[in-house]
C-alpha cells in the first residue's frame, strides 16, 4: 500500500506532504491515521521546531473526502469508515457517544489543535471540504495564488465538520463563515486573505520557501517550551469565559517558568548580548499542572 503522506525533517522543520496525487490528495482513513501519527512524532521529537503541511502537485492541496464509496460515502450506520465500528445497537438505538460516531476530520483537527509546535499550512491548490477544515487549527495558512477554498458541505447534503463551526467564525467572523458555508462556493486565495483566513499569497514556486522562512522566523530565537505553552494558551483562551481564566493561567505559568533553566538563560543571554541556548525540552519539561494539553479525549 502506498503511503498517503510523505514526511521530511530538515533544519528543525517537519514537512508533511499529502501524497495521493491521482486522487487530488483526497482524505481517507489511512491519511487521517498517518497525519495523526506525524503530529505525534512532531510533539515527541525535540528536533522538530515547527510543522509545515502541504500537498503534492499544483491542482489540489486536498480535494476533500474520498468519495470513491459513492452515494453512501457519509452513511456510517453499518460501521464508521474511521473506526470500522457501528454505533447502532441490536435494538436499533443509536449510541451518540460511541466512537463510531466520531468524525475523522475532527479527530485530525483536534490533534493539530493539541500540537506543541507551530503549524503552518502551505496550501498549494484547491482545499475543499475536510481539505480546508483541517487547516483551521493551524497557526498560519499561506496559499498559492491558484488556491481555492470550499466549505462545500451543504452542497453534499451534510454539515461542516472537523470542528470548523468552532474554528472558522473565530478566524473570519460569523458573517463570512456563514456566507462561505451556506453557499459552498469556491473562495479565491485573494478573498481568503482579505477575510483573514490566509496570511499571504505566493506563486507556486515561492510558496514552500515562504512557509519555511516563516517557520524559521517564528522559532529561531524562542524557547521551545515557551512556544509550546504560548500556542496552547492563545488557542485555549479563545473559548474562555473571562480574562480571569487567562490571568490564573498566566500567573501559574510565569511563576513556574520563572524558575526554569530557560528563563535564566533567556535573561543571561540578553545581558551577555549573545544567542540563547535554551536547555529545556518540550518532550520532558512542560509544567505538570497543564493537563489541558491532553484533555480532548472522546
Amino acid at each position: 500500500m502506498t503511503d498517503p503522506i510523505r514526511t521530511d525533517l530538515t533544519d528543525g522543520i517537519l514537512t508533511i506532504t499529502l501524497d495521493r496525487p491521482d486522487a487530488l490528495n483526497a482524505f481517507n482513513r489511512d491519511m487521517m491515521e498517518a497525519m495523526i501519527a506525524a503530529f505525534d512524532r512532531a510533539d515527541a521529537d525535540d528536533a522538530v521546531r515547527a510543522v509545515i503541511v502541504t500537498g503534492t502537485g499544483e491542482r489540489a492541496y486536498c480535494a476533500g473526502a474520498d468519495l470513491s464509496g459513492g452515494a453512501k460515502t457519509f452513511d456510517y450506520a453499518k460501521g464508521s469508515r474511521w473506526t470500522g465500528q457501528s454505533p447502532v445497537g441490536a435494538d436499533g438505538e443509536v449510541d451518540y457517544d460511541h466512537p463510531g460516531i466520531r468524525d475523522g476530520g475532527g479527530q485530525l483537527s483536534l490533534r493539530i489543535f493539541q500540537c506543541r509546535k507551530p503549524v503552518i499550512g502551505a496550501i498549494n491548490g484547491a482545499a475543499v471540504g475536510v481539505g480546508v477544515t483541517m487547516t483551521l487549527p493551524m497557526d498560519f495558512r499561506l496559499a498559492a495564488d491558484t488556491a481555492r477554498f470550499g466549505f462545500v458541505f451543504a452542497r453534499r447534503g451534510i454539515v461542516p465538520e472537523a470542528a470548523s463551526s468552532w474554528f472558522l467564525p473565530r478566524l473570519v467572523g460569523i458573517s463570512t463563515a456563514l456566507d462561505w458555508a451556506y453557499s459552498g462556493r469556491l473562495v479565491p486565495a485573494a478573498e481568503a486573505q482579505a477575510a483573514g483566513l490566509v496570511r499571504s499569497v505566493h506563486t507556486q514556486a515561492d510558496l514552500l520557501p515562504a512557509a519555511r522562512a516563516l517557520a524559521h522566523e517564528l522559532t529561531a530565537h524562542a524557547a521551545p517550551v515557551s512556544i509550546a505553552l504560548t500556542r496552547q494558551m492563545m488557542w485555549r483562551m479563545l473559548g474562555a469565559a473571562s480574562p480571569m481564566e487567562a490571568h490564573r493561567l498566566d500567573s501559574r505559568l510565569v511563576w513556574s517558568r520563572g524558575q526554569s533553566g530557560d528563563a535564566r538563560e533567556g535573561v543571561q543571554s540578553f545581558i551577555d548580548k549573545r544567542p540563547a541556548a535554551y536547555p529545556d525540552r518540550v518532550s520532558t519539561d512542560l509544567p505538570h499542572f497543564t493537563p489541558w494539553l491532553d484533555d480532548l479525549s472522546w
